[in-house]
């Protein structure tokens, strides 16, 4: 039985299932499953990492020259490249709640009983508000750690009363330790990793609502996604209802039409 280390340097035994069920997530085709699961056991070796598991997914999934297939296999890594700063994951909440109904605001400067504090939410919906702690993290073994929760619930203690904030959440791209989902359970605090809680996780969320990053997109480089993550422009969905917002990345027309396929391949195949 192979053991395979995790990107925060512990170890599990190997899992096909788990490869099948990551592929499966991602929309692969059916007929090519199999063949990326095989493809997988035949780089197997006892001790190997995830983070070169996904990488040999990944490069069998662009051999097959369906690069879109690659980039939805790439979902995780996508909302990790929002970075450097957490003001595009912050969007990113933003814009993923309001489709879920939330009416939000980001980076909102609130005054306190005792200070001010500048909250990444908040979201509002059925007559009652949350302040909403993005965590962003860009590295997949970093967890968020009990002190986060401490100083959410602390912040939210602050600004309720002089505000009328009703809840507190947390919400990171990466994991939570059990300490900060016991902790948020015990003062009715939401806790959303990209994990956690099952049915309703952060990841749960993205394919729900179909709502996937720019930064997932094959067809731009990297500094053509920058220009639109600093314009505010964070979901594929966007661009999908209005192509005109990539307009001002100066693409030629035979790469403007490849943005354009790939983003409704996204949206639509979702």
């Amino acid at each position: 039985m192979y053991s395979v280390q995790k990107a925060n340097k512990t170890f599990e035994p190997y899992s096909e299932e788990k490869v099948i069920d990551s592929i499966r997530r991602a929309h692969i085709h059916h007929s090519i499953q199999g063949k990326v699961l095989a493809h997988v056991n035949n780089k197997m070796y006892d001790g190997i990492t995830t983070r070169e598991i996904y990488h040999h997914i990944t490069e069998f999934l662009g051999d097959t020259g369906d690069h879109y297939a690659k980039a939805r296999y790439s979902l995780k890594e996508a909302i990790m490249n929002l970075g450097p700063t957490g003001y595009p994951f912050e969007d990113f909440i933003s814009k993923l709640l309001q489709e879920e109904g939330y009416h939000t605001k980001v980076r909102q400067v609130l005054r306190g009983e005792c200070i001010t504090h500048e909250i990444d939410v908040i979201a509002e919906k059925g007559g009652k508000s949350a302040m909403i702690e993005a965590k962003y993290h860009n590295s997949p073994g970093i967890r968020s750690q009990v002190h986060v929760a401490l100083y959410t619930q602390a912040r939210f203690v602050d600004i309720k009363n002089k505000n009328h904030i009703d809840e507190a959440w947390i919400i990171t791209n990466t994991k939570t330790t059990t300490e900060v989902n016991a902790y948020a359970q015990c003062k009715n605090m939401k806790a959303i990793s990209w994990s956690y809680p099952e049915g309703n996780s952060l990841r749960d969320m993205i394919e729900r609502l179909r709502l996937y990053p720019v930064t997932m997109l094959s067809s731009l480089s990297s500094g053509h996604k920058r220009i639109l993550l600093n314009n505010h422009i964070v979901l594929c969905k966007e661009i999908y209802k209005d192509n005109s917002l990539i307009k001002t990345l100066y693409l030629s027309e035979n790469d403007y039409k490849n943005v354009i396929a790939e983003v409704n391949f996204v949206c639509k195949q979702g």
